[in-house]
């Protein structure tokens, strides 16, 4: 298992150099920067062209791509993401708080999609070919269809305008409930799925027949024997279904005014402040990475087969 955890953590090395590399090499393809986005329109001809020029000398954006993407890797290898060129403070201090937030927000997503996914699907396979079979598969079909941008709209129109159960921007606790809800559902219906396929193929399996002939109770067929095995597929999505977590909640924050790194993000693509932008990015992709770690070590935990052909 140690040998396994080693190969994994190294093979982190290179996507994450491609990640900071790609970065790079689209801000190189973008004619313009932070810089002349401040200060073009705002002063005169002249006077522009002397804060451009001393701005872009200040933060190293007068050098060539690879110098800056050398720097930045100096620096990111003492703890330093840089500083924000718009803000004018370090982009630490501006995504702290943040990335807690869209932590928080994902999480809460997760759950609620945990708990309607796997409860659908398991219901849904328990109960095949009936009345909750088709209704879940059909609630799924237009859930894996509607995107969460879509979807957190209908509940503001649902919830906010026509129900008033909450303002339209909530404050306190009450602010995370529509964005997770959004977010939640929306990833539960591939869950759903997911499991419920994994449970019908379980409960396929020659030792369920085997526990059903000396006696054993259907919950108990399901919860007991079935549900484990099937937990195994179903875990395998649940981390990829972080990656759209996180990628959904840079819309629904926006949309929800949740101040997460989501809606920061669009608000440092708008201004051009890429050293912001780039510290966003390999946030968000170092926890996409972790998380999918730690998914691929809970399978190798619950199926030890994968640790041998790995």
């Amino acid at each position: 298992m140690a040998r396994y955890v080693l190969k994994r953590l190294l093979l982190l090395v290179p996507v994450v150099i491609g990640i900071l590399l790609i970065t790079f090499l689209m801000k190189a393809l973008i004619p313009t920067d932070a810089a002349t986005a401040m200060y073009q329109g705002q002063l005169s001809e002249q006077d522009a062209a002397q804060a451009i020029a001393t701005l872009r000398a200040k933060y190293h954006l007068d050098l060539p791509w690879y110098q800056q993407f050398v720097l930045y890797v100096s620096d990111l290898a003492q703890g330093d993401l840089g500083e924000s060129i718009r803000l004018r403070k370090p982009v630490i201090d501006e995504i702290g708080f943040r990335y807690v937030n869209t932590i928080l927000l994902t999480g809460a997503a997760l759950a609620i999609a945990l708990v309607v996914g796997l409860t659908t699907g398991i219901l849904a396979a328990a109960r095949r070919n009936t009345w909750l079979d088709v209704t879940a598969t059909t609630i799924g079909l237009f859930g894996i269809s509607m995107p969460a941008f879509f979807f957190g709209l209908l509940l503001i129109l649902l919830c906010s305008v026509w129900l008033r159960l909450l303002p339209v921007v909530p404050h306190g606790p009450l602010a995370i409930v529509l964005p997770a809800i959004a977010l939640g559902l929306i990833e539960a219906a591939p869950l759903s799925r997911v499991a419920r396929s994994s449970m019908i193929d379980v409960l396929r399996r020659d030792y369920i027949q085997a526990a059903r002939a000396r006696g054993a109770s259907e919950i108990a067929l399901i919860l007991r024997h079935a549900l484990p095995n099937a937990l195994i597929v179903v875990l395998t999505v649940v981390g990829l279904q972080i990656g759209n977590l996180l990628g959904g909640a840079f819309i629904v924050e926006t949309i929800f005014s949740w101040h997460g790194i989501g809606e920061l993000a669009v608000n440092a693509i708008q201004w051009r402040d890429f050293t912001l932008t780039q510290a966003i990015i390999l946030i968000s992709a170092v926890t996409y990475l972790v998380i999918n770690l730690v998914a691929d070590l809970l399978y190798a935990w619950l199926d030890p087969r994968v640790e041998l052909v790995s």
